[in-house]
């Protein structure tokens, strides 16, 4: 067995996140989509990677897509958003 030296002994790891707070960027993106007038949120999920953000679920009528693209884009942080929303399918999965 071949001990190697420490290098880091007694020292705390530096992690350096490049994107820090997308859990906060995800809840306000989610939170701005549930007050929003002319979008029903209610079969729609929010995620976050990096600055981009990605919806997903169902939605019953096209403009709906188009007023969460708009919110979501309008909150700070927000660099792209990712549509996977189904149209007329609310409730089918």
């Amino acid at each position: 067995m071949v001990f190697k030296p420490q290098r880091f002994h007694g020292e705390e790891p530096v992690i350096e996140a490049e994107y820090p707070n997308h859990e906060s960027l995800e809840t306000a993106v989610a939170r701005c989509l549930s007050s929003a007038d002319g979008v029903d949120t209610s079969d729609m999920s929010v995620t976050v990677a990096r600055c981009e953000v990605f919806l997903s679920g169902n939605v019953m009528w096209a403009e709906e897509v188009d007023r969460a693209v708009d919110v979501a884009l309008s909150v700070p942080g927000v660099e792209k958003v990712t549509v996977n929303l189904r149209i007329g399918a609310r409730g089918t999965g």
